[in-house]
């Protein structure tokens, strides 16, 4: 047998102690948002310590303002300069439970069921995110070690504790450890497949923009008797300005809002097309039947591939029981903008300020909340050499092709990775859609936990070939 056959089968022998040990690392609380559940961290940031230890990492709990980051570092005997050095992230903290009494099984007491399409699950919190996903790598990692002796390439851990609370700690801790952690490319594993038989590598990330606007017209509220129709309303202002920002076609009319955005590349576009995305299911799973994005994108491209502008709120006046017949002094609202490509964040920010100012007439002010934050959107080239080389690992897994595709969603850890380590990010995860992440009933299939780490043992792999 090869090495890798070899380690494979190590894989195939033992996933049901595996599984016990996942199941050890569920049964902690490791809620990192409630300060209650600070120990449990600590436990969680231990165990996971003591089990890299035990397979020949030299692995270490940071302490931080917040929770312990841990970093463990493996470098096979026989490394150079040429070996890879590869860096693995994930998290140990989980979601609170709440509502806990949705749950039909204790969340923090991992629990196998075969459903009735016969597909066998692991139900509990952090099974899927990101407790399940993270082990992955340390199994992959303990089946090759037991097996061949080593690992294939040189090989850093980072996994925080504070993912779901923000990661307040992370940056702080990436630059004061930047020379420790400097790696040729980094690996996360958080992500999902196209489909429970499809492996999938996510290539795009969207950024996003924040902004809160106030607009104040009267100088106090009106009786709407004695002022209605004379008087300027900010509700009316702010409707007007929010409905100007899209055109019929769903095109956002903010200038230059879309400098940057390239156009799609042919081939992701045909790959794309490939999956057949049913529109009438995603949008009918929500109690949706009309796609309202720009006409001239599918609905795939519009949500990987196209920046939005979105209204998240929007308040004013009386809010009470009954009715209070004013004109209210001010209107208030938050937008958040999605964003794709190299479109600047602090760019996006002034236009949309600037569109607004323009939107106002002559006895109206708008004025910002000057908290307006932003990142930008993560992409990473089809043809990048690391991409290749995981989806050829995972096309040998699967036996179907790796479906490159976007995320709506931004993942920070990546832009950081990026900025700060000067690394690209590699994303393959092994969730699907319906896990029910950070819901009650959290799942995580376990075919997507078994051949995800026969995933990284291959991925591993082939990095050392590379």
């Amino acid at each position: 047998m090869t090495p890798i056959e070899m380690a494979l089968a190590h894989v195939d022998q033992n996933v049901k102690t595996s599984l016990k040990r996942l199941f050890e690392v569920l049964r902690i609380p490791s809620i990192s948002t409630d300060p209650a559940f600070n120990a449990d961290c600590q436990k969680a940031a231990d165990w996971l310590v003591a089990e890299l230890k035990g397979i020949g990492f030299d692995a270490k709990a940071h302490p931080t303002p917040g929770r312990p980051m841990i970093v463990a570092h493996y470098a096979p005997k026989e490394s150079t300069t040429k070996t890879p050095h590869v860096l693995f992230y994930g998290h140990y903290d989980v979601q609170p439970v709440d509502p806990a009494n949705l749950w039909s099984t204790a969340p923090f007491e991992p629990t196998l069921k075969t459903d009735k399409d016969g597909v066998e699950r692991i139900f509990g919190r952090g099974a899927a995110d990101d407790k399940g996903q993270l082990m992955t790598f340390v199994e992959a990692a303990r089946a090759l070690i037991a097996t061949t002796g080593t690992l294939p390439i040189k090989a850093t851990f980072l996994i925080e504790g504070e993912e779901e609370s923000g990661s307040p700690s992370l940056i702080p801790f990436l630059k004061a450890h930047k020379k420790e952690l400097a790696c040729d490319v980094a690996f996360v594993c958080d992500t999902n497949m196209w489909d429970a038989k499809t492996p999938a590598i996510t290539t795009r990330l969207r950024g996003m923009v924040k902004e809160e606007v106030t607009v104040t017209s009267p100088s106090i509220d009106l009786h709407s008797g004695l002022y209605g129709g004379a008087a300027t309303n900010p509700i009316k202002v702010l409707a007007k300005m929010i409905a100007a920002l899209h055109d019929k076609n769903g095109k956002v009319t903010i200038p230059g809002f879309y400098d940057g955005v390239s156009k799609l590349p042919k081939e992701t576009q045909k790959q794309w097309a490939g999956l057949k995305f049913s529109e009438k299911k995603f949008l009918g799973a929500v109690g949706l039947k009309s796609a309202a994005g720009e006409k001239d994108h599918t609905m795939i491209e519009q949500i990987w591939a196209r920046p939005t502008a979105e209204v998240n709120g929007m308040w004013g006046g009386y809010q009470g029981a009954g009715s209070k017949t004013v004109i209210p002094s001010k209107a208030h609202a938050k937008f958040t903008f999605r964003l794709v490509g190299k479109q600047n964040p602090n760019a996006i920010l002034k236009a949309f300020q600037a569109f607004a100012k323009k939107q106002m007439p002559k006895d109206a002010v708008i004025t910002f909340s000057g908290e307006g934050e932003g990142s930008p959107a993560s992409e990473i080239s089809e043809n990048n050499t690391f991409i290749q080389t995981s989806a050829s690992a995972l096309k040998a897994e699967f036996k179907k092709e790796a479906v490159l595709i976007g995320s709506g969603g931004s993942i920070p850890i990546v832009r950081s990775f990026k900025d700060i380590l000067g690394m690209d990010s590699v994303l393959v995860g092994f969730g699907l859609n319906d896990d029910a992440i950070h819901s009650p009933n959290e799942k995580y299939n376990v075919s997507s936990f078994h051949k995800g780490i026969r995933s990284w043992v291959r991925i591993m792999s082939a990095l050392a070939e590379k």
